[in-house]
């Protein structure tokens, strides 16, 4: 048979393989005996799952850029006084507070 030598930090054991039989029973996938349906669900749509909310956050943070610009130019159209000039006024604009929410 074959030798295997195991060493930890305090020990080494010499160990003599005398028959390899694995049971048809014990053998698994990727060493794990987890079957639940998240860990089945990751193997077979995990790329899919995060290509997805990728997307979806991207538009979520484009509307939320859109909404706020689109605000801003509301209060510039209606003679406000522009945010950089140190007006207020589109803290009072719904459009706006709509894409700091989103």
């Amino acid at each position: 048979g074959s030798l295997i030598t195991l060493s930890c930090l305090s020990h080494r054991v010499v160990c003599q393989v005398i028959s390899s039989a694995v049971p048809a029973d014990s053998i698994q996938e990727n060493g794990t005996s987890d079957s639940s349906w998240i860990t089945r669900l990751e193997n077979n749509y995990g790329f899919y799952i995060g290509l997805g909310l990728a997307v979806f956050s991207s538009f979520l943070i484009g509307s939320s850029v859109i909404l706020k610009k689109k605000g801003l130019l509301r209060l510039v159209e209606k003679g406000g006084t522009r945010a950089g000039d140190g007006g207020h006024g589109y803290l009072k604009d719904w459009l706006w507070w709509a894409g700091l929410l989103t």
